[in-house]
């Protein structure tokens, strides 16, 4: 992969520029996805210290490893936004970017007049994308909106884990995670609008709890029409029999989706059970989920008697959807991860590389590409401020001199 900063070679979105303002994880990933398609990202960061997630978790040196994967292909500029010399720069840079992207608290971009209604005048194509917590309107627009909170408020984190248990998180901000892809959708339309002549620039409104909430599949129509609160169900999926995790001879665990009619039959017979895979009582979902603790049990029984590699060459073969429960070392060992690209390894300097995820979706014609890892804080100041805005080198040193970049 390349380590130079020109603007990505390959990509459906080469030629859109995006302005980056804001930290850590939801709006940083959206431009992540957006930036690995070929989308040009400057990311504004406060002089000295940076984006947070450049010391989050492991480090290699100075620098987390997130930071390169999260900071990929993006152009690193200081700015202090809080100084009016600052604003004005990123009220200059945006005047000139095809996108916004923040993730501030609901009001904090106006006091710095640096909102949709302050940029539109200069700019009415830009495409203004806000992700916070709760949205930019109603009751709790300005409460602190983290991913973990917002989860539980969504309804998702009530339906993870166990019966009468705490309910569980992943360990990651998965609801940071869902609202960039949220927002990379909302991006992506408004653009699509744009080119189509439908609308000029509008502001896209992502909520973290409203994306989870987008996620509850048939959760609210079964309260609304029915009033049933789905409750948690450990590692089964409510109404659907069987799909679950089973632990095999070996102590690893197996996932298997047994829950189509014919993929019964044919989990049954293979287990030996030809009872069950005759039984009427069992010849559909309904009557599999009235059954669903003898069929578990069965399932769970057989799959003790063998190694997880014999249980998944077994079913496999007669065409049952399972697989193995894999950790980061499994997958970094497994030949299909391999195959598909989804480790990548770039160079940091001329030295040292890091490995980092692919991405997804896979184009045929224009693909995604890292073309490198998270820059150095502030690589880019001088680059885009001269570029961009025609700041002369005395101006550039008096801003410096001030602490504005």
């Amino acid at each position: 992969m390349n380590s130079d900063s020109k603007p990505p070679k390959h990509g459906p979105l080469k030629g859109i520029r995006i302005l980056e303002l804001g930290q850590l994880i939801a709006g940083p990933f959206t431009t992540t996805m957006l930036g690995y398609y070929g989308a040009e990202v400057i990311k504004i960061e406060p002089p000295g210290i940076g984006d947070p997630i450049r010391r989050w978790r492991s480090m290699k040196g100075d620098t987390s490893l997130w930071w390169y994967s999260i900071g990929r292909n993006k152009k690193s500029v200081t700015v202090d936004l809080r100084h009016p010399d600052g604003q004005a720069i990123v009220r200059d840079l945006a005047a000139q970017c095809d996108v916004l992207v923040e993730n501030f608290r609901p009001g904090v971009m106006e006091g710095w007049k640096l909102g949709p209604d302050d940029l539109k005048a200069a700019n009415p194509d830009l495409v203004y994308t806000r992700i916070s917590g709760y949205g930019q309107t109603g009751p709790y627009a300005e409460k602190p909106g983290f991913a973990s909170v917002c989860e539980g408020i969504s309804g998702f984190r009530y339906l993870n884990g166990f019966p009468g248990e705490a309910p569980v998180r992943p360990n990651l901000s998965l609801g940071d995670s869902i609202a960039s892809l949220h927002a990379v959708i909302g991006v992506l339309m408004a653009l699509n609008a744009r080119e189509r002549g439908l609308h000029q620039g509008q502001v896209i409104d992502v909520a973290l709890y409203e994306t989870m909430f987008n996620m509850l599949e048939s959760v609210v129509p079964e309260y609304a029409e029915q009033g049933i609160i789905r409750e948690a169900s450990g590692t089964t999926l409510t109404g659907i029999v069987p799909t679950n995790t089973y632990r095999c001879k070996d102590n690893k665990f197996v996932i298997i989706g047994g829950n189509g009619d014919s993929i019964f039959k044919r989990l049954m017979t293979e287990m030996g059970r030809h009872d069950f895979a005759a039984d009427p009582a069992m010849a559909d979902n309904a009557g599999r989920v009235r059954h669903q603790k003898v069929i578990d049990d069965a399932i769970a029984n057989w799959c003790r008697q063998h190694p997880i590699q014999t249980v998944i060459e077994k079913l496999e073969a007669v065409r049952v959807p399972a697989g193995p429960v894999y950790n980061a070392e499994d997958m970094a060992n497994d030949p299909h991860f391999q195959a598909r690209g989804l480790f990548e390894k770039v160079n940091i300097d001329a030295t040292n590389t890091v490995t980092i995820p692919g991405m997804s979706p896979k184009l045929s014609g224009t693909p995604g590409a890292t073309q490198w890892p998270g820059p150095k804080l502030g690589e880019h100041t001088n680059e885009i401020l001269t570029e961009l805005l025609d700041i002369s080198p005395e101006n550039l040193q008096a801003l410096k001199n001030n602490a504005v970049i």
